[in-house]
């Protein structure tokens, strides 16, 4: 039996259109109530993590027509953006090019993705401009006055990912871990949201091809072809989507021990076509392997391992938050090492006060490592690596991707196909 898109598409139309989560459908394999190739239209499909290679492309109005002739440079909230490539010379507004790994000149904390989260957030930035004249200008703006605001993926959802072990003597400052990764071999840090991965479900690309479409960030957008560096072992996708129909909740920045990344959330339906693409949607976590590498070698290949001993019966939410349990560190570790700046610690009328913001978080797992007061409660789990033939227990204290939100992209679009608002176009 063969589906054709516009037998799916027909019956979005129609109302009658089988679509499943990627969640619920390898929970169903896991209680062994699958559905089978014939009650099964669509799988949403879906990934959380950081993604290096978000950049945006921008269109800025700072002044009025005839003010300056060219900008040299420009800063947004202080992060340098490469200018061009159209000069729009005389025009008084500046096409531009803004990393989401790029990072203030002011605020070494701060990167593209914070600012992508705050322009989505209707914020005002703050912006600089240094003409070819010499001049500078500043003036501020935000996501409603931005003539043109549009993302691209060159890198993202990665099929699968490396995880990171310091053996070394030392610590480790490095983009896989928040802030810098100490020795001792007693923590892991890894990416990628394993059997829900879009390219874990659709390995050949037989439906994730040009065209396709997606949504990145909760905007809807389209595959644009391979990412950069992308192979058959390792792939991943290069996206474009309308950064101003964006969810702020999707994208973010994460700190790490070299600087600001930038998270994003991406969902892809697949079309179940034929039962080679249904057989194709059984894969479970545990069935994707994970290399084990030296975070101070990155290609120092330790073990294997893979994604069912990251993800499986571990805490997927944010963590338990009890502030009664604070003893008042005078430096408190979870604000300095939380890589989306979700925590607070301050003190007010002669009271510490920690506030833990739900909506930032990403449940990665480093507030309920360092915390000495066990304000903060996540189960990330354990991994049990063996090496040169020994077994080791290892903490899983960094994950860099997030399956919660995930979860969130993936029932968002399972509910866009059901009211007919999304509908597959090739």
């Amino acid at each position: 039996m063969e589906r054709t898109i516009e037998n799916i598409n027909e019956k979005i139309e129609n109302g009658d259109v089988q679509v499943y989560s990627a969640s619920d459908f390898k929970e169903s394999i896991r209680n062994g109530d699958v559905p089978s190739f014939e009650e099964v239209d669509v799988v949403t499909c879906g990934t959380c993590g950081i993604m290096s290679g978000t950049s945006a492309i921008f269109n800025i109005i700072v002044s009025e027509p005839g003010s300056f002739k060219k900008a040299n440079k420009i800063y947004l909230n202080g992060i340098p953006a490469q200018v061009g490539p159209c000069p729009n010379e005389l025009l008084g507004s500046v096409d531009c090019i803004i990393n989401g790994t790029g990072r203030s000149k002011d605020d070494i904390n701060y990167g593209g993705g914070f600012l992508f989260n705050d322009l989505l957030k209707g914020k005002d930035v703050e912006v600089e401009v240094e003409t070819y004249e010499g001049k500078t200008i500043r003036t501020t703006t935000n996501l409603d006055e931005i003539v043109t605001a549009h993302m691209i993926g060159t890198r993202n959802a990665f099929k699968n990912y490396t995880a990171f072990v310091n053996t070394g003597d030392k610590p480790i400052n490095s983009i896989f871990y928040a802030k810098s990764m100490e020795p001792g071999f007693d923590k892991i840090s890894f990416s990628g949201c394993g059997d829900i991965n879009p390219l874990q479900n659709d390995p050949k690309r037989n439906v994730i091809k040009m065209g396709a479409k997606i949504l990145l960030n909760g905007s809807e957008g389209l595959v644009l072809g391979s990412g950069t560096r992308s192979s058959d072992d390792a792939p991943n996708l290069m996206l474009s989507a309308d950064l101003k129909k964006m969810d702020p909740y999707y994208i973010g920045g994460f700190m790490t021990g070299m600087g600001p990344e930038v998270y994003d959330s991406v969902a892809i339906p697949i079309p179940v076509l034929n039962e080679g693409i249904y057989d194709n949607l059984l894969v479970l976590n545990e069935d994707v392997p994970l290399k084990v590498a030296d975070i101070k070698g990155r290609s120092y290949h330790i073990t294997d391992t893979d994604y069912g001993q990251m993800w499986n019966g571990h805490d997927i939410n944010r963590p338990k938050f009890d502030e009664g349990k604070c003893i008042g560190c005078d430096v408190c570790a979870v604000e300095e090492n939380c890589p989306t700046n979700s925590v607070k610690h301050m003190i007010q009328n002669n009271k510490i006060i920690v506030e833990l913001d739900n909506e930032a978080c990403f449940g990665c797992g480093i507030c309920s490592t360092y915390c000495v007061g066990n304000v903060f409660e996540l189960d990330t789990g354990m991994a049990n690596l063996n090496i040169d033939g020994e077994n080791h227990s290892v903490h899983i204290t960094s994950r860099q991707s997030d399956r919660l939100r995930a979860n969130h992209i993936i029932n968002d679009l399972v509910d866009r196909i059901n009211d007919g608002s999304f509908k597959f176009s090739y």
